[in-house]
């Protein structure tokens, strides 16, 4: 049986962050990205040495902008990366001159090693250990310094003796040294398992700065389905077996409840990508149903050498989309009831495809779903809060104006349900906030109509032929028109529900009359 660590994936909240860490920081390389198998909607990031190798590769599932998680009992709580003997002082000084968190250094089973913090908060434990060295790739660190490969990983299990044993008997780790309250395995190649006692430790939750799971190594996938088989007729606990194109993997959870997958080491990262090029593209599962409107939802980053969004802490949570040719336009996205700030971009690249796009999150829930203001009931507005929403709204327009030096000449404010309500209610009440506006399905939800000027104003309102909500939207649109604004009302066939006649009547008055005179 090979044994040994095949790769270790964690959650980020932060993708930027993470690809200046891992990639600008630890000097890894970006060798592949995905959307998640689970979720397509996740974007799924490897890094690695310069070819993929099992045994180097560090993942991570991209929760962008999620609740971080904690660290306990059932969880990988530590990433321990081998480093050259005698480094320990030179990635001190690098860790000080990028601004990376440290927290300490010491002696570990006769190492040395240095604990830092990346971005999300996770243990990353760098260790001068005296094992082969993988082929990292070229960068700013000399090669004398450069990681080697994973050294190890710590689980914390407060049933310890059992995952001990559970590591042997299906995983080919073996029983080594012992330190305190650790437990080390040794893989027949030299990597590690320290299984710490976690016994009275609070529970892990998932989260961004924790570890999903550690993948141990098989030589192929007749290995894996070998001990799955083994794991079933013994009954330990549950399995799962997949296929991942790029491995043949299983799952199981040991005693101590901490997520163990074992996976092949082929066929390997360049089963779709030549190794010089690894990382460059993104592919999605083969199932997922509009791959291109996928693309457009996930996450973008810059490499350390690229441009990228420097993005700034504003009163919304917020997302950009830039496409491959930017004509200088910004649609900002407001989302539906139950909604996130991706909801619609697929739509809006679909209807202006060179614009940027800007999605908001809506920042106030009920009963655990999204929306932009409080409901006192089925169509009854919590009055104060819908203005004090408007507020915060009109002070992100302000605040991201000079923040993301955006033209309001070239800015359009695209609203769908609940988000189109707060934004037609917003204008109302804080005229100039936006000059050009789209709201889909849209209600009338102020009770008292303000004395306004929107002279100047251009508003597209989409309705639905059979939506029950058209007549209070038909109100908005006259309360728009009455205070100035130039108002275009089209009628669609369908209900509430977006449809596919909604892209190309936001494409016709985008061309026609959204930026010609008023």
């Amino acid at each position: 049986m090979t044994s040994g660590i095949h790769h270790v994936t964690l959650i980020t909240a932060d993708v930027q962050a993470n690809v200046d860490f891992y990639i600008g920081f630890l000097g890894l390389r970006l060798v592949k990205q995905t959307g998640g198998y689970e979720d397509a909607r996740q974007l799924h990031l490897f890094y690695g040495d310069f070819a993929a190798s099992p045994g180097s590769l560090l993942t991570f599932l991209v929760w962008q902008g999620g609740s971080a998680g904690q660290a306990g009992a059932g969880q990988v709580s530590e990433i321990a990366l081998a480093i050259p003997q005698g480094s320990i002082g030179y990635w001190l000084e690098r860790a000080l001159t990028h601004q990376v968190k440290v927290e300490g250094t010491g002696q570990e089973f006769g190492e040395t090693v240095l604990r830092l913090r990346d971005p999300d908060g996770f243990l990353i434990k760098l260790v001068s250990a005296d094992v082969a060295a993988l082929e990292m790739p070229e960068g700013d660190i000399p090669i004398v310094y450069r990681i080697k490969r994973i050294r190890g990983v710590t689980l914390l299990s407060d049933v310890q003796e059992e995952s001990v044993d559970y590591l042997g008997r299906y995983f080919g780790f073996a029983k080594g040294a012992s330190e305190g309250p650790i437990q080390r395995m040794v893989s027949d190649i030299g990597d590690v398992i320290d299984i710490r006692d976690a016994a009275g430790f609070w529970p892990g939750a998932p989260g961004a700065g924790t570890a999903d799971h550690v993948a141990v190594r098989a030589a192929d996938a007749a290995e894996v389905e070998a001990v799955e088989a083994e794991l079933r007729k013994r009954n330990s606990s549950l399995t799962t077996l997949h296929d991942r194109n790029y491995f043949t993997s299983l799952y199981v959870r040991e005693p101590g409840n901490v997520l163990i997958e074992m996976a092949s080491d082929g066929p390997g990262f360049t089963l779709d990508e030549a190794i010089e090029t690894l990382g460059q593209t993104l592919f999605l599962p083969p199932d997922t149903p509009d791959p291109e409107a996928m693309k457009v939802m996930l996450p973008q980053f810059g490499l350390p050498e690229e441009e990228r969004v420097a993005y700034r802490d504003l009163i919304y949570k917020h997302r950009f989309f830039t496409p491959g040719r930017p004509d200088g336009s910004t649609l900002v996205l407001l989302h539906g009831t139950g909604g996130d700030e991706t909801d619609l971009m697929p739509l809006a690249h679909n209807a202006a495809p060179n614009a940027t796009l800007l999605g908001l999150r809506g920042r106030s829930t009920e009963d655990g779903t999204r929306r932009w203001f409080r409901a006192l009931g089925p169509a009854i507005f919590d009055q104060k809060d819908v203005r004090f929403e408007s507020g915060a709204l009109d002070a992100f327009f302000e605040e991201a104006h000079g923040s993301y030096q955006l033209d309001p000449e070239r800015l359009v404010a695209l609203g769908y349900s609940n988000g189109a309500n707060l934004l037609g209610a917003s204008m109302l009440l804080h005229p100039g906030m936006v000059q050009r506006a789209i709201l889909l399905r849209p209600v009338m939800v102020l009770d008292e109509m303000p004395e306004t000027n929107l002279s100047g104003t251009k508003v597209l309102i989409i309705l639905g032929e059979k939506d029950a909500f058209r007549p209070a939207g038909e109100r908005l649109a006259e309360a728009l028109a009455k205070s100035g604004a130039l108002v275009t009302t089209r009628i669609l066939s369908g209900g509430h529900k977006l449809g596919p006649h909604d892209p190309p009547a936001i494409t016709e008055w985008l061309d026609h009359a959204a930026f010609g005179p008023t």
